[in-house]
């Protein structure tokens, strides 16, 4: 009677321990495949974003589709941008797609994938605009940016350096419309958020012209030593860029208009 009232307590001991799954790469569906929870910032379209009640993106789509070529499943965890490290550094998330620039003191504290994806600034002109083409043309010119950005030190650095003329505006809607009144030849503003504003309002008449001015490199983040999950992500990306299917989620968000 003992033996029998331990199996049974054993039992119920094991059900209650697989029920309480972690967030760690420990987890497995009711599929038997292995499950993985990623966070990610759901307000940085075109990257992640909530529409219709799910959540999309250039991140979304792409995690989804290395899960889908590697053979394990995904689960999203929205959370606000500077808990994320701090949750996979917890173990509270197998990884972190969100973004996320890889840089010496991130790589101190976590492992990334290979890069996916260079942001970066950019120059912007109306859609008509056929005298600037690149950074060289900016002579004399005048550049409409919005008050404390990144751009707006870009902007100062060319002004000197050019002699072009820069105007400043408290917010992006203004900046634009300044370029498209034609009251300033150009504006600056990082290269993902132009080319979606480009992509889902083709009446902006806007276009990216010349190269990138700087360009951060976006990674997959891991908890640092998860050489498993790291190699998985790893040939889940190569996989995508050599069917197709890479360039397939990124011009679904990003104008390839330049």
């Amino acid at each position: 009677m003992k033996k029998l009232m331990f199996a049974v307590v054993s039992g119920l001991l094991a059900l209650t321990v697989s029920a309480c799954g972690t967030g760690t790469d420990q987890a497995t569906s009711t599929s038997g495949a292995k499950k993985y929870v990623f966070g990610t910032d759901a307000t940085y379209p075109p990257f992640e974003f909530e529409k219709d009640g799910k959540y999309v993106g250039i991140d979304i789509d792409l995690i989804n589709a290395i899960a889908k070529e590697e053979g394990f499943e995904v689960e999203i965890k929205p959370m606000d941008f500077k808990g994320i490290i701090p949750a996979v550094q917890a173990k509270q998330l197998d990884g972190a797609i969100a973004g996320i620039s890889i840089n010496d003191k991130r790589k101190e504290i976590l492992d990334f994938s290979e890069p996916y994806y260079q942001a970066g600034l950019s120059l912007v002109v109306r859609e008509d605009n056929t005298t600037i083409n690149g950074e060289a043309d900016l002579a004399g010119k005048t550049i409409a940016i919005k008050k404390g950005t990144t751009g707006a030190t870009f902007a100062d650095e060319l002004g000197q350096k050019y002699g072009a003329t820069v105007k400043y505006f408290d917010d992006s809607p203004s900046m634009f419309q300044e370029v498209q009144n034609g009251n300033a030849d150009l504006t600056i503003e990082d290269y993902p958020v132009i080319s979606y504003k480009i992509t889902v309002d083709p009446a902006s008449k806007l276009k990216i012209v010349g190269d990138r001015l700087n360009g951060d490199h976006y990674g997959i983040a891991v908890l640092k030593g998860n050489k498993e999950l790291q190699d998985k992500l790893n040939s889940g990306l190569k996989k995508l860029k050599e069917n197709g299917k890479y360039d397939e989620i990124i011009n679904t968000y990003l104008s390839t208009k330049k």
